[in-house]
């Protein structure tokens, strides 16, 4: 009979599963080892270790895009390496960049002529996008007290309770009181007539969802509009809204074409888009825009010359990849705004760019 021993790994150790012949020692787990070790046994130690995650395709929690056309990672594959910041060196993906913000702000009727341009950026993702639009309200409020000689350093926001953390962060990272929209039985969005009981005259803005993280639902931005747009003419106010549409942006204008939500309204300012839920990217990338230049306070955006030539910029971070922004124009072009007669019998249902069947029937059409 043959007796073996069991030795666990230390825990400072790491040893490949499935080693090739190239990886005969372990690896220190929190520090650099002192040589390097070849290529195929580092890849090959990394897979092995990456065999315990999750499957992306399986992945039914998190809402954020896991597939996309092999044409597509194609081309973020080839655009890995450029840094978007750099645009002087890469003025196609700048341009692509801001064709993909017009086409968000007309998604989102945002007023501007045939020949303007639409007001936005692109983000890593909507929380990103939130700090920026957070930022312009806080810096227009406090600009405003300022000038009327009133105190300014105390600003809130009004959103209900079912928010995203990202609106926490921005609130405490930027020194913002969160006003909270307390949340009732069988009522999981915030109540427009409650929230508007919340603001006074230190409010930046009223944060309403389109797509709430914890049941989907739209908050009804029309109703919040009118009940402000009332106050402000009663106490002399201009207490303005931000849509944070993370996950229904890229449902409602095609679903619901008729719901008012966006720039129609006109306290609506900004408006947020997680491109990677619904804008169907992989994730990394999301959008703000704004009803117009006038909303953007031009001292948040910076003007560098690094490369040559005048470079305006609005972001958090500075280096950034290109390939989202890539990936996200690629499936404007592809799947474009269409509408198509389902031709199985008894059915019929608008083809979305962001459904690949019919809505109703389930119906492959491509």
């Amino acid at each position: 009979m043959v007796v073996t021993t069991t030795i666990s790994d230390p825990p400072e150790l790491l040893r490949s599963t499935f080693a090739s012949r190239y990886a005969r020692a372990s690896l220190p787990r929190y520090k650099m080892q002192e040589q390097p070790i070849p290529k195929e046994a580092a890849c090959q130690i990394i897979k092995d270790e990456l065999m315990l995650d999750g499957n992306p395709r399986l992945n039914l929690a998190s809402f954020v895009t896991t597939w996309m056309e092999p044409e597509c990672d194609h081309l973020i594959m080839s655009s890995l390496n450029k840094n978007y910041v750099d645009m002087d060196e890469y003025p196609v993906t700048t341009e692509l960049q801001n064709r993909c913000v017009n086409m968000i702000g007309r998604l989102f009727h945002a007023p501007v002529g045939q020949d303007e341009k639409a007001i936005g950026v692109s983000t890593v993702g909507s929380s990103e996008a939130i700090m920026l639009a957070g930022l312009a309200f806080k810096r227009k409020w406090q600009a405003k007290r300022k000038a009327e000689n009133k105190p300014y350093d105390k600003p809130n926001i009004v959103t209900g309770a079912n928010v995203q953390v990202c609106w926490e962060k921005f609130a405490r990272y930027f020194e913002v009181e969160l006003k909270e929209v307390k949340l009732t039985e069988g009522y999981y969005i915030m109540d427009p007539v409650k929230a508007v009981e919340l603001v006074d005259e230190n409010t930046i803005c009223v944060a309403a969802i389109l797509g709430s993280t914890l049941t989907g639902e739209f908050e009804d931005v029309k109703l919040l509009n009118e009940l402000i747009a009332k106050k402000n003419k009663e106490i002399g106010w201009d207490t303005p809204i931000h849509v944070d549409a993370a996950s229904g942006g890229f449902i409602a204008p095609f679903l619901y074409p008729d719901l008012q939500w966006d720039f129609r309204l006109p306290l609506v300012k900004s408006i947020n888009v997680s491109g990677h839920k619904y804008g169907l990217v992989y994730a990394g990338v999301g959008w703000v825009v704004w009803r117009g230049k006038e909303e953007l306070p031009e001292d948040l955006i910076f003007h560098i010359n690094y490369l040559g030539s005048d470079q305006p910029t609005f972001t958090l971070n500075f280096s950034k990849g290109s390939s989202q922004i890539i990936a996200q124009y690629y499936q404007f072009i592809r799947l474009g705004f269409e509408v198509v007669v389902c031709d199985k019998a008894g059915c019929w249902w608008q083809r979305l760019w962001l459904v690949a069947g019919c809505g109703s029937c389930g119906r492959y059409l491509y």
